[in-house]
């Protein structure tokens, strides 16, 4: 690391300076020489949890380290505007192609530009933004949901996923304010949005029925297709069905295994929702899946006081960091993550 944890990584009983420190350290320690974030060393890399670990760098002043990830990305991306859904050892691993992957890029781009003022690395990277997005669109389907993968052999599927349609809802957004930003008006994009947010508000019915995941139940908060008194509701509905207290948050609601990203994205909406202090209590309970150097162990299996999978992985780390930056008043999170700034595009009201 260049220099000190930034103080909006400190937050008490979750990081102190030393342990926020050693968290970063566990990220860097993974990222390979040509930038790539895999989930641990030796594991393979999707481009949706490499760009999570990029925004947690940035959130600890790690920009060139955040740069490398995204210049990562600049080199791999296909023609399509795609990229493959993973990557181990500089390899393809999986040729299907998810579209929430490829326009989480968007967010990364947008969170890092507001992380260092670089204009000129925003316009290097627009044109990469400008073709994930404009892939992703592409793979509409009717009612405003956009189809979750490509197989390997370039057949879309036909069916949407709420977790990915939400991410994907983000991505738009902050492509948009880079859009904006750069005076490169999108308006195809706009009315993605639009259409997609109004799905997933009104329009379950359009998803695959998920509700088993934890992911489904708060992605909608995270990402910023509910607020007020909305998200509050659909946060109170499935609490006890997911949250166990002391330990974290279910991945899967008839699981005893809760995990450690699920559990820091949760968090992460709550501050959205201005629930800080619940937010805080599920960082805190998850404390015991960290390990001596830093790194955190993606989940624990309770019933068998066992920790599962044993890896410890770079995105488990970067929600966390994204998270307790986001509590500590990260100006470039908070925009990010708590929408407000973002565009929304096209307002819809009515079926389409």
């Amino acid at each position: 690391m260049t220099a000190a944890v930034p103080e909006v990584l400190l937050l008490d009983g979750v990081l102190d300076a030393e342990q926020a420190a050693a968290t970063v350290r566990s990220i860097l320690a993974d990222q390979q020489a040509d930038g790539a974030v895999p989930w641990f060393q030796g594991g393979h890399l999707d481009p949706w949890d490499h760009t999570e670990a990029a925004m947690a760098l940035d959130t600890a002043g790690e920009h060139a380290a955040a740069e490398a990830a995204y210049r990562w990305l600049m080199a791999t991306q296909n023609a399509d505007g795609s990229w493959y859904a993973g990557y181990t050892d500089g390899e393809v691993s999986n040729a299907s192609k998810e579209t929430n992957f490829c326009a989480y890029i968007a967010v990364g781009a947008w969170h890092h530009h507001l992380s260092t003022g670089d204009d000129a690395f925003l316009e290097l990277l627009w044109p990469a933004v400008r073709r994930a997005l404009d892939f992703t669109v592409g793979l509409r389907l009717p009612g405003g949901p956009i189809a979750w993968r490509l197989d390997e052999d370039g057949t879309a599927v036909q069916e949407a996923l709420l977790t990915g349609s939400c991410s994907i809802l983000h991505a738009l957004r902050c492509g948009l304010a880079i859009a904006d930003y750069l005076e490169e008006p999108q308006p195809d994009w706009e009315l993605a949005a639009g259409r997609l947010q109004h799905a997933i508000a009104r329009h379950p019915e359009r998803f695959l029925d998920k509700d088993r995941y934890s992911m489904d139940w708060y992605y909608p908060v995270l990402g910023t297709a509910l607020r007020g008194a909305e998200a509050a509701e659909r946060i109170a509905g499935a609490w006890e069905k997911f949250v166990v207290p002391g330990l974290g948050v279910r991945c899967v609601s008839d699981r005893p295994w809760v995990t450690g990203g699920e559990s820091a994205e949760l968090a992460l909406a709550l501050w959205a929702v201005g629930q800080s202090d619940r937010a805080v209590e599920i960082l805190r309970w998850i404390q015991h899946l960290r390990h001596a150097d830093g790194s955190y162990w993606t989940g624990y299996v309770f019933e068998d006081d066992a920790i599962w999978p044993e890896e410890r992985t770079t995105w488990t780390a970067g929600a966390l960091l994204l998270a307790v930056a986001a509590l500590g008043g990260d100006p470039a999170t908070v925009a990010v993550f708590g929408g407000e700034q973002l565009p929304s595009g096209l307002v819809v009201s009515d079926c389409c």
